[in-house]
């Protein structure tokens, strides 16, 4: 088995900052010719150009311009995500639609637009960003968690349906990670529980984990360019937490 990605195309989902940019930087530093997939042109422009990849400005709450979509990649990492924190009576209709189109609506989309080049040369790899709240719930966070559980059932699927082309499909799910989207949060989180932000770390984010820190995302890139590779022939189906413990309890 070769120890690199040279000669694989990758696209990565919300690929210029946060998680999606780690995990460019890793699989281009393997060896992967990367697209950066990402709402904000400039970010996307930017990291591409870092890596020496290519830059796709792409809307993923926009759906219906997916639908016809052919993707020739060989590895398709889908990241993107946003969140929305609030009591169920109080989360507007509008903002949860707009989260399961981007959480799920686009993975399966883009899947499904990815599968025929992989299965016309046997091979794929399909990386899905869950988070342990695919796993687990959290109050306040009914479009995320509603999302992220979907995500798992759909990579599943990806899973059964792909073995026999040379196409694995796996879930990777982080706790809380150091991101833009984290940081975000941890604002959101404060208001609903009326805590100090620093007090939503400790007492919020972190109560159920072990280890009493925020997952780096470089960390979560070393399981995405794992799970690339070949030696990961044979995980499919699978969900990995990464999570300092939380999922234990």
């Amino acid at each position: 088995m070769r120890d690199t990605l040279d000669g694989r195309t990758a696209l990565v989902t919300g690929g210029a900052s946060g998680i999606g940019a780690a995990s460019a930087r890793a699989l281009a530093e393997r060896g992967a010719r990367v697209t950066v997939a990402d709402v904000d042109a400039d970010a996307a422009e930017e990291t591409a150009g870092e890596i020496g990849g290519v830059a796709w400005t792409v809307d993923f709450a926009d759906t219906t311009a997916l639908d016809d979509l052919r993707l020739d990649v060989d590895i398709l990492v889908n990241n993107a995500g946003i969140q929305s924190v609030a009591p169920i009576q109080d989360m507007a209709p509008a903002t949860f639609r707009h989260m399961q189109k981007i959480m799920v609506e686009a993975p399966f989309l883009l899947i499904r637009a990815a599968l025929p080049h992989m299965y016309a040369h046997g091979f794929g790899r399909v990386i899905n960003v869950s988070s342990v709240h695919g796993l687990r719930a959290s109050p306040y966070k009914s479009a995320y968690v509603t999302a992220k559980h979907a995500l798992e059932g759909l990579s599943k699927v990806t899973a059964l349906e792909g073995a026999e082309h040379g196409v694995t499909s796996n879930c990777v799910d982080p706790g809380y990670v150091s991101t833009p989207l984290v940081q975000k949060q941890i604002a959101d989180q404060a208001r609903v529980h009326d805590m100090s932000e620093s007090e939503v770390i400790e007492r919020v984010m972190l109560t159920e984990s072990a280890i009493k820190r925020l997952v780096r995302p470089d960390e979560v890139a070393s399981l995405v360019v794992w799970l690339a590779g070949d030696d990961a022939a044979m995980v499919t189906g699978a969900s990995y937490t990464m999570d300092g413990g939380w999922s234990s309890r």
